[in-house]
């Protein structure tokens, strides 16, 4: 599995369809669905949570949850299903995953994520990694990062994706806890030194292709997320930059004609137009007619009527 470039786990974002539209920008760019907590699917729709389509392929699931039998039973629906690699959610600050016991209040538990991370380990074949903070509320030394990954690492995890800020539980929302704690690029990159055996994958901040480059010389992949979302058009020369790929990057215009046949399928299936026009609102970010455009789509895709003539005649506002 090669995790040199990825695109973050982000709830209520990066559903199948979000997926399925980077994906045509990149084809080599590592993509995770949403956390999914074991209860989920375990007692809900299990087609719902996990259905994901071909294309998307290299893509990892993310599942939150803190019972090795349940995220082990989990873990192997998972690959059954067919993702490629399973990712443990020990980031998440909210206060709703808090009291589920799972996210970033794990970092105070090494010792049972490792047994997570060994029950999952111990039912599939494919890579199970975590995701995690630097610290936690005033739990954030350096010599206690090292104490979690040493352990963790013990179960046989060998790859961990480490948001450069410490989570604050109480007092910070998530959206908080996204922006407020200071980036510690320089903890991940010890890490890196101290462990060099292990991959250590670097999160948060990172908003430009040149900047994730640079990062390489120190860690082993990025992540990037909210720009990605916001900014997706970024992921066009990912294949060249980072997998010297020798193919042509799309333009905005192909990428969309890429995107008519798919909508359309979904369309038919009764998904409403909504439901996949609003990943793609900042395809054409910085360019002429952009804000006309994403007007145009966030005002008529939403309609119950809609259908695939409204993505056809938003292009007009591009000129």
């Amino acid at each position: 599995m090669n995790r040199k470039f990825s695109v973050a786990p982000m709830l209520d974002w990066t559903d199948r369809h979000e997926r399925f539209f980077l994906r045509l920008i990149s084809q080599h760019t590592l993509l995770y669905t949403e956390m999914i907590t074991t209860g989920a699917l375990i007692h809900g729709d299990r087609s719902r949570h996990l259905d994901f389509n071909y294309e998307e392929h290299p893509v990892a699931i993310q599942l939150g949850g803190s019972d090795p039998v349940d995220l082990a039973e989990c873990a192997k629906m998972s690959e059954d299903h067919g993702y490629d690699e399973i990712n443990l959610n020990v980031g998440c600050p909210s206060n709703r995953v808090q009291s589920g016991m799972f996210g970033a209040c794990l970092m105070a538990k090494p010792k049972l994520v490792a047994e997570c991370v060994a029950a999952m380990q111990d039912v599939v074949d494919i890579p199970v990694t975590v995701k995690h903070r630097i610290g936690i509320d005033e739990n954030e030394t350096v010599e206690e990062l090292f104490e979690f990954v040493e352990v963790v690492a013990k179960s046989g995890c060998k790859s961990f994706i480490v948001h450069a800020r410490k989570a604050w539980l109480n007092g910070l929302s998530p959206k908080q806890n996204r922006d407020i704690p200071p980036l510690r690029y320089d903890v991940v990159h010890l890490l890196k030194q101290t462990m060099p055996e292990l991959e250590i994958i670097i999160n948060g901040g990172i908003c430009d292709l040149d900047t994730a480059e640079n990062q390489l010389k120190y860690i082993d992949g990025i992540m990037m997320g909210r720009e990605v979302y916001h900014n997706p058009y970024i992921l066009a020369e990912v294949d060249q930059r980072f997998y010297q790929s020798e193919t042509p990057v799309l333009s905005r215009q192909q990428i969309m004609e890429l995107m008519f046949p798919y909508v359309e399928k979904e369309l038919a299936k009764g998904l409403r137009l909504h439901t996949m026009t609003r990943h793609i609102l900042g395809l054409y970010n910085g360019l002429p007619g952009a804000k006309k455009w994403r007007r145009f789509l966030s005002e008529n895709a939403t309609k119950r009527e809609a259908g695939i003539d409204v993505l056809y005649k938003s292009l007009e506002c591009l000129g």
